[in-house]
């Protein structure tokens, strides 16, 4: 037995034409084949809900459901049973499903849009600092300069379809509805060639190196896409370009870290240097050098801030800033001598000379202390 239709489309009995299309649009996208491959359920609902919205849609066939339900429509009442007729169907089809089907592209002249590419760029951290314009070389498909994209022979041209006779797609009927499929003999396109060209084999397109120029602004990071439009592959046939996009990447440098828009910097400074107080100087990606004053007593990873010495933000006017971090080296291969000063200088320093270490120590003993209580 069948189901009611308007259960089948989950609308009242008084909905309008636009709640009808509304629900069936939901359902159709929903259950439509191409989204469902080898699903015979989702096919069986997609066929209900095409027959539910074909009798709602028309006045007549309605008026006539509502009175006698399905029986309106048994041994050939309403001209059933046949096909639709007219456009009614394919227009609703083609409105909800031309992004699925490609009648949409079709629809623009049959020109199949180039492909977009893929163009992967390394950059030094001093190139993101300034930006820079560079050139790159890309082997890509062109127009064709022999036919101009046509695909044809220079003074021969397409001829139209005789398979779809130029619309691009053939309509098929299948039980109850019918669909339109792209053709299978000019793909779409609603031409066909039959003389090709012979420098582009019928493609109205050949495979040449391009080379572009790419501005690279200050302040790019790491992974940043920059979108060429219409510099991508070429169409088939005079079809629109593609876009061309750049990814960047940036090297590792040698003494600069990145977190956004700052900067990170290990320095190394003497023992005598961190315990006497001093300076030392740092270059920055600016091109300057910047004096870093160290005061007595610096302790191992103490960090140091230059505001402004960082990387630029890009498109916007702030500047982000250097940190410079210092780690305190250790001596090593000490002299006789140097080891004596030292063993000397451990035996007249008093807590107070290392008071990190000597709280640490006491705080060590107590709590070892608290477990034998």
């Amino acid at each position: 037995m069948k189901a009611d239709f308007y259960e089948t489309l989950s609308v009242s009995r008084n909905a309008d034409e636009k709640e009808l299309k509304s629900a069936f649009r939901k359902l159709a996208m929903k259950y439509h084949p191409d989204r469902n491959p080898g699903d015979a359920e989702a096919e069986k609902r997609f066929k209900e809900i095409n027959e539910a919205y074909e009798t709602l849609r028309d006045p007549q066939k309605r008026a006539a459901y509502d009175r006698f339900g399905h029986a309106a429509f048994e041994n050939g009442g309403m001209g059933q049973g046949g096909g639709f007729q007219g456009g009614g169907f394919a227009d609703i089809f083609e409105d909800i499903f031309g992004d699925i089907m490609g009648a949409r592209s079709r629809r623009s002249g049959g020109r199949d849009r180039g492909a977009d590419l893929r163009y992967n760029m390394e950059v030094t951290l001093e190139e993101a600092y300034t930006g820079k314009t560079a050139q790159v070389h890309v082997p890509t498909s062109v127009t064709c300069d022999e036919c101009t994209g046509s695909g044809a022979r220079p003074g021969s041209s397409p001829v139209q379809c005789p398979m779809c006779h130029g619309v691009g797609r053939v309509r098929a009927a299948q039980g109850f509805f019918s669909i339109e499929r792209t053709c299978p003999q000019c793909q779409g396109r609603g031409q066909t060639i039959d003389d090709p060209c012979p420098k582009c084999s019928g493609q109205g397109r050949v495979t040449e190196e391009r080379s572009l120029s790419v501005n690279i602004p200050a302040g790019i990071e790491d992974g940043t896409r920059i979108r060429l439009a219409g510099e991508g592959e070429a169409g088939l046939r005079a079809g629109p370009p593609g876009d061309l996009y750049i990814f960047l990447s940036i090297k590792p440098h040698e003494f600069f870290q990145r977190d956004g828009a700052d900067l990170y910097c290990k320095v190394p400074i003497s023992m005598t240097t961190a315990a006497l107080g001093g300076a030392f100087e740092v270059a920055t990606l600016d091109g300057t050098q910047t004096r870093v004053k160290v005061p007595e007593g610096t302790q191992n990873g103490r960090q140091f801030r230059l505001r402004g010495k960082g990387m630029p933000v890009l498109r916007q006017p702030q500047v982000g800033d250097l940190y410079i971090q210092v780690a305190v080296e250790t001596p090593q291969k000490l002299t006789r001598k140097q080891r004596e000063l030292l063993e000397e200088f451990e035996r007249i320093s008093s807590h107070e000379n290392s008071p990190q270490s000597t709280g640490f120590f006491a705080r060590m003993k107590d709590f070892f202390e608290s477990f034998g209580e």
